[in-house]
């Protein structure tokens, strides 16, 4: 299903920002974007037997301490997955990581973490699956798209360096 055709049929509202493709939080921030909705960074990280796999949200100016995270998630070898599970998994290229892939694991097999610095935002920017445009909506209606994909988001306070 079509991103914004999942977000229509479920009445999730969003504002919607097109641009020109942007890989790093440091583009995006040049978009200059008119919105006070929360920035985020979001990795896409797998355990060291490729067993679990994470999707981790948090704001644009967090740096994720990825030792400290396996601390917290209680996994070994917490490390960047390869970009041929970002497509299997989360049906994404590189760079276009976005709390909102989780409507592409229909498999349950990603665990969706984010910041809590992050969580207290109103609203929050996202990708749409793609990096050529940016969405804000309301951390109550991402927490609802989350639980409409069958996941129950994680929040925790991610370390950071």
């Amino acid at each position: 299903m079509d991103i914004y055709e999942f977000l229509h049929l479920n009445n999730i509202p969003y504002e919607r920002y097109d641009h020109a493709a942007v890989y790093t939080c440091e583009q995006a921030e040049r978009l200059g974007l008119k919105t006070k909705a929360a920035k985020t960074k979001n990795l896409f990280l797998r355990d060291r037997k490729a067993e679990r796999h994470f999707l981790v949200s948090v704001g644009d100016e967090k740096t994720v301490d990825i030792k400290g995270l396996e601390e917290v998630l209680g996994v070994k070898g917490l490390s960047f997955a390869s970009a041929g599970r970002l497509m299997d998994f989360l049906g994404l290229f590189p760079g276009s990581v976005t709390i909102l892939a989780a409507m592409n694991d229909t498999r349950g097999m990603v665990e969706v973490i984010a910041d809590r610095d992050l969580w207290r935002n109103d609203a929050i920017q996202c990708h749409p699956l793609v990096n050529t445009s940016t969405l804000v909506i309301s951390r109550d209606d991402i927490e609802r798209f989350l639980l409409l994909t069958g996941h129950i988001p994680l929040i925790i306070d991610v370390p950071g360096r």
